[in-house]
């Protein structure tokens, strides 16, 4: 059975890809009445569903106006989607934007499920068994690796 948290984000990616516009706007009272949750839930998900590391813009107005707007990154190329993730990468990243990177080329369909699954054990915490700074910079050269592979295995 899926989460409250499963169901409004595969709700809310549906509604953005229905919308002509590619841009949803939303009211975060309005989603929580829907869903029959607290405001902090819908917070909750976009949060950590909808980061940048996985291809949204989000952007936030409080207040009694207030909104939440959802816009997904569109690029032109495979390179461009490589290029903004290796610059996303940096030189050290945790292993939760690690995660949100890897899901990203899985629904940007660049990556196969199984390339990813091998992706999130090789970079996870318990393979890379290293004190954090170093854990974290590790992982951002496996990570830049595999996406440069990625990249240059694609246009075989």
């Amino acid at each position: 059975m899926s989460s409250i948290s499963d169901i409004i984000e595969h709700y809310l990616k549906r509604i953005l890809k229905e919308s002509s516009t590619g841009v949803i706007e939303i009211k975060r009272s309005e989603l929580a009445d829907t869903f029959q949750c607290v405001p902090s839930q819908i917070n909750y998900v976009i949060q950590t569903r909808f980061t940048i590391e996985k291809g949204y813009l989000v952007e936030s107005k409080r207040g009694g106006g207030g909104y939440i707007r959802i816009r997904k990154v569109h690029f032109q190329t495979d390179q461009e989607v490589f290029e903004d993730l290796l610059d996303k990468v940096g030189n050290a990243i945790p292993q939760l934007t690690a995660e949100h990177i890897i899901s990203r080329l899985v629904d940007e369909e660049l990556m196969t499920q199984r390339e990813a699954l091998m992706m999130m054990r090789l970079v996870s915490r318990d393979t890379i068994q290293l004190p954090i700074p170093l854990r974290d910079q590790m992982r951002a050269r496996m990570i830049r690796i595999m996406i440069t592979i990625l990249l240059t295995s694609k246009g075989e």
